[in-house]
């Protein structure tokens, strides 16, 4: 049987940053292009593109370049061009999310699925799979059993299932959120969100009666799939991805060193099942560091709907990384703080970053410029950066966190990881000299010839020893030695002077014929007759937002097809976010939480509430069905006044002819 392969996919803002993340165990790196990539600060010159490329598929690694915005007409052709020249750099697949992209003339390359175009059912992973993409990433919101049921209704050979297991969080369905767009004229569909979800609200209900005051309630903790790796496998998934472009280089390094580690173990543990597992890459990485997700920035953690609807998945306090507790004040001076510690192992550094929660639950910063370690134990004088009268209510036995640890900092500014592809190398004897063969893991073979007349050795048992030890000597290739076997008829003396250039040569024609025999990704067909699409009538939640779009839609059996929001057509009050997270539920205010509670049970209702955020008011709805929560409002007039509208209107009732 052949193995199922498990991919870890890596966020890269960069290139430098996407190298890393090869080194540290990446199967297959994600990154922007120019444009087009739903990221407007991540954009990355094609040239770029081609560098990375180069050094991911020296390793058997990926590289995917995201293509997700929602296109005019006026891009549809840049965005083709750019296709093609991304091909031609090499990229592996292009991630992306209008389907008006199926309708031109694409370069033969593997597409996959956008998170934007949220698929939450099997049947619109079946249509998408069916549409000729070859690998979809499914909403982050789906249950163990919602994912097995959209692998059971798909092919694995046809179509690779992905997943985010780590990192922030969109409180929305992806693609399914305009509050950016709507209050700014900023399109989340077109990587430009100004992230109202991160906003203290106001919250009232139905009577206008305050709930909570200042609560970052559509604000969610960060993902971290960490312990649900092995579910999520026999669940069907086979790509486990990391969110983070915007993330710095130490974030991806530790991030993806820590799957990597727990990916390998399970990898380990299934070598001899009956449903064997394999890595999409070459190679094995040596860590020079202990990865720990804590010490990047995060918002607590969460593994959000995958075991079910949780109480505890919001940052509703603050959306800013809390930290880890180290200790308490014992002493506000003039210019310093002092603390003890909850641990006499903590050591506090220069430059550190420490935080606490003021008398409103706030958390503020507490940079430290210089930190002394006072003669009692566990205790630290700390002098910050900026004035203690600055430091709003920081007073005496205040818990005090650590949210950045300069000496964890900087052991990722330095060489942090190795990645080596295993390799056995055999000297054989010829008659003319020696020759050294290369065969790697991947079964790719080389061989070096060197023509020379042979000295027999004075002594054997060193001339061996010292050959092997010669032949090994790997470090400046990307392999490193499983064996080492001298097929000689007998002990030979053979200089370094020459075994080294032997040796040079057959790694350099290793690599060369591991660089001939890579493979592109194949590009799917689509299945013929085209598939239908599951509805027959798509709204502005379908982000149809070009002509091409319209005709692929057409083309697949919808009769009635509205224009994306951005295309200004929905003026008054529409759905602006629509998400599995619930307010209600939150604040223990939902009637399937009261039903059965004896004095509660019928007085809680799901009646509206409201969102209030300056100027800013949005009204919340509750579905209670499907157990998802929409948040209402319209269009500001300036945005609808000074944003391009599209050209196009397409059809909002269903045409007594029916499309053509």
């Amino acid at each position: 049987m052949l193995p199922h392969h498990l991919e870890l996919l890596s966020p890269a803002r960069d290139a430098d940053i996407g190298i890393e993340a090869v080194n540290h165990g990446a199967d297959a790196v994600y990154i922007g292009g120019p444009s087009f990539g739903a990221r407007t600060s991540a954009d990355n010159p094609v040239k770029e593109i081609a560098r990375l490329a180069k050094y991911a598929h020296r390793f058997g690694s990926r590289i995917f370049v995201t293509m997700n915005t929602i296109l005019r007409d006026d891009e549809l052709e840049p965005a083709r061009k750019l296709a093609w020249q991304l091909y031609d750099a090499g990229a592996d697949a292009l991630i992306i999310q209008d389907m008006g992209l199926l309708e031109i003339d694409l370069p033969p390359i593997q597409l996959h699925a956008s998170t934007q175009t949220d698929i939450r059912t099997p049947e619109k992973a079946r249509f998408l799979q069916d549409a000729g993409l070859s690998q979809i990433v499914l909403a982050r919101e789906l249950t163990l059993q919602q994912i097995a049921d959209i692998r059971a209704a798909t092919d694995p050979e046809r179509c690779t299932l992905e997943f985010f297991v780590h990192g922030a969080l969109c409180v929305a369905y992806s693609g399914q959120c305009f509050i950016s767009h709507a209050h700014t004229g900023r399109s989340a569909n077109r990587g430009d969100c100004s992230q109202a979800c991160r906003l203290p609200y106001e919250v009232k209900d139905s009577q206008g009666r305050i709930v909570a005051h200042d609560k970052h309630v559509l604000s969610m903790k960060d993902n971290n799939q960490s312990d649900n790796l092995r579910a999520l496998i026999d669940a069907g998934a086979r790509s486990f991805k990391i969110e983070g472009r915007y993330k710095d280089m130490g974030y991806v390094k530790n991030i993806t060193a820590h799957y990597r580690v727990l990916l390998d173990e399970i990898l380990e543990d299934r070598q001899s099942s009956a449903h064997p597992l394999a890595r999409s890459s070459s190679g094995s990485c040596t860590l020079h560091f202990q990865p720990d997700p804590d010490q990047n920035f995060n918002r607590e953690f969460t593994d959000y709907f995958v075991q079910g609807r949780k109480e505890d998945i919001g940052a509703f306090d603050t959306p800013k990384n809390p930290g880890r507790p180290i200790g308490y004040v014992t002493q506000v001076g003039p210019n310093f703080v002092e603390l003890e510690t909850d641990d006499p192992a903590t050591v506090i550094h220069n430059g550190d970053g420490l935080c606490y929660l003021d008398l409103q639950k706030e958390l503020t910063g507490l940079q430290i410029n210089r930190a002394e370690r006072l003669p009692a134990p566990k205790r630290w004088r700390v002098y910050p950066k900026d004035a203690i009268d600055t430091l709003k209510d920081l007073r005496k036995n205040i818990v005090v966190n650590r949210n950045r640890d300069m000496d964890w900092v900087r052991s990722l500014e330095k060489k942090s990881a190795e990645r080596r592809i295993g390799a056995w190398l055999q000297l054989n004897e010829t008659s003319q000299g020696l020759s050294l063969t290369a065969t790697d893991e991947d079964g790719h073979s080389a061989t070096a010839i060197l023509p020379c007349t042979l000295e027999r050795a004075k002594d054997a048992a060193q001339a061996q020893s010292k050959l092997r030890e010669t032949l090994a000597r790997l470090g400046d290739t990307i392999f490193e030695p499983i064996d080492v076997s001298l097929n000689l008829s007998q002990a030979w003396f053979v200089p370094a002077s020459l075994l080294n250039p032997l040796r040079r040569e057959a790694m350099e024609k290793l690599e060369a014929a591991r660089a001939t025999a890579w493979q592109r990704l194949p590009r799917a067909e689509p299945v013929q007759p085209p598939a239908p699409y599951p509805e027959d009538t798509l709204t502005y939640l379908a982000n149809v937002f070009n002509q091409k779009a319209r005709d692929f839609y057409a083309r697949h059996g919808v009769k009635v097809i509205a224009a994306a929001y951005e295309s200004h057509e929905e003026a008054g009050e529409v759905s602006l976010m629509i998400t599995k997270h619930c307010v209600r539920f939150s604040l223990s205010l939902c009637p399937k939480q009261a039903k059965g509670v004896t004095g509660v049970q019928g007085t809680v209702r799901a009646e509206p509430m409201s969102l209030v955020h300056g100027d800013e008011k949005l009204t919340l709805r509750f579905d209670c069905k499907p157990c998802e929560m929409h948040v209402v409002g319209k269009m500001k007039p300036a945005v609808l006044k000074a944003a391009q509208s599209s050209p196009l209107k397409f059809f909002r009732t269903r045409p007594a002819t029916g499309l053509h």
